[in-house]
């Protein structure tokens, strides 16, 4: 082979290289290549600059290089204007940028994809946590990473995909030694008597209830949504987010839906009625009333309550104020699921099980959220629906131990 046909042949290699990498962009996105190669440089440059100088807040991390200078946005025609600086607070630190880069790496969910605008994994951890965890626009976080809009909100729900495939693995049911170690006392009084009852002290595995996540949709998909969903008290603008979580706060069971797809817990419920060894033997869940009473869900009284019947629900009271903790703080930590600015169901989806892995990975790395955080408002008391009479007899003989226990301890 002589020179010419090794540069030919070398040339032809190269261009299918490119057209392997470019293809999978529209023509919009290729009018852009130009600057998508300038993005691999500036990414560069702020990788090593983050190295330089490292913090343990992410906002820090991002904005320390222009602490002294007013922060520049694009528009549309290519002209600056100044953008509303953030205030400091408290975010993710290193640690957690780097567990959930290494827990992406280990299970092949972090895989590059083909023909779109390259960050490092990191740096894609970093610009996520940094959109869920901050009620920012893509245009300023566009500005922090020099990055064109188009690509932070591909690379963003990019994430968020990945981190959906891993919900398997980090939003578990407890089974066996491990869920026999999330069990707590239905109430400290209980266990005075087991001897004498000859049965084990009721304990609770954990709190099932949910929440709501407002969501901006388009106006035409709006008005189709809510005619899909025919709700009454939320309009289509809301996913609904069905919860267990156990007593540290740790997400068990997790649902995001439109509130129309399922009556309140009959998934769950009838999963659990199928499945008897997912609550250990003397163990169940609470829920507020509105949910299945059945022998594995046990709900407030809500009719007729006497001092035995108040008893039992000021008890369960308590367990919920978990649950009411544990969506304060998922909403506090991951500030956008307060308000989604999604084009559908679907992207809201995977925004919202991004935020609700993450709760757990953070956990596990015992990074408990210390921030300040409100909790909602408890709703108003509803009605008993799909009443189980195992579940009656359930409620009552709990009801009867600790009220028999509380008198017991009073003579």
């Amino acid at each position: 082979m002589d020179v010419t046909e090794y540069v030919l042949s070398a040339g032809k290699a190269v261009l299918d290289m490119m057209e392997r990498e470019w293809q999978p962009l529209n023509a919009v996105e290729l009018e852009h290549q130009l600057d998508k190669a300038v993005e691999q440089i500036l990414e560069s440059d702020l990788a090593s600059t983050l190295k330089r100088k490292k913090s343990p807040c992410i906002y820090e991390q991002l904005t320390q290089s222009q602490a002294n200078a007013a922060p520049q946005m694009r528009t549309e025609s290519g002209s600056a204007e100044a953008v509303e600086s953030q205030p400091k607070r408290d975010s993710v630190d290193d640690a957690a940028v780097q567990h959930i880069s290494e827990l992406l790496q280990s299970s092949k969910a972090g895989t590059r994809m083909a023909g779109r605008a390259r960050l490092s994994l990191s740096h894609t951890v970093l610009l996520s946590l940094t959109l869920l965890s901050e009620r920012v626009s893509y245009r300023a976080v566009s500005d922090r990473f020099q990055l064109e809009k188009g690509n932070i909100h591909r690379i963003f729900f990019s994430f968020c995909e990945r981190i959906n495939r891993l919900e398997e693995k980090l939003i578990r049911w407890p089974v066996g030694s491990d869920a026999a170690e999330r069990l707590v006392p239905f109430s400290g009084l209980l266990g005075k008597g087991e001897q004498e009852n000859g049965k084990g002290v009721p304990r609770v595995l954990g709190v099932l209830g949910h929440t709501w996540i407002p969501i901006r949709l388009p106006v035409g998909k709006r008005v189709m949504e809510r005619a899909k969903m025919k709700m009454e008290t939320h309009p289509g603008s809301w996913l609904r987010l069905e919860l267990v979580c156990d007593h540290r706060g740790q997400i068990l069971h997790c649902r995001p839906g439109t509130g129309s797809e399922d009556g309140r817990g009959t998934s769950l419920r009838n999963r659990l009625a199928q499945q008897p060894d997912l609550t250990p033997s003397g163990s169940f869940l609470v829920a507020r009333a509105g949910y299945p009473l059945t022998p594995q869900i046990l709900t407030p009284y809500v009719n007729s309550c006497g001092r035995k019947e108040e008893l039992f629900n000021q008890t369960l009271e308590e367990h919920l104020g978990t649950f009411d903790q544990t969506v304060a703080k998922l909403k506090a930590r991951f500030q956008r699921l307060k308000y989604l600015d999604v084009g559908n169901f679907e992207r809201a989806r995977a925004v919202v099980l991004t935020a609700c892995v993450l709760h757990n990975v953070f956990l596990n790395t015992g990074q408990e959220f210390e921030g300040p955080f409100e909790t909602e408002e408890a709703p108003i008391p509803e009605r008993e629906v799909a009443v189980d009479e195992e579940g009656i007899l359930h409620r009552d003989g709990v009801a009867e131990l600790l009220f028999k226990n509380v008198n017991s301890a009073r003579i």
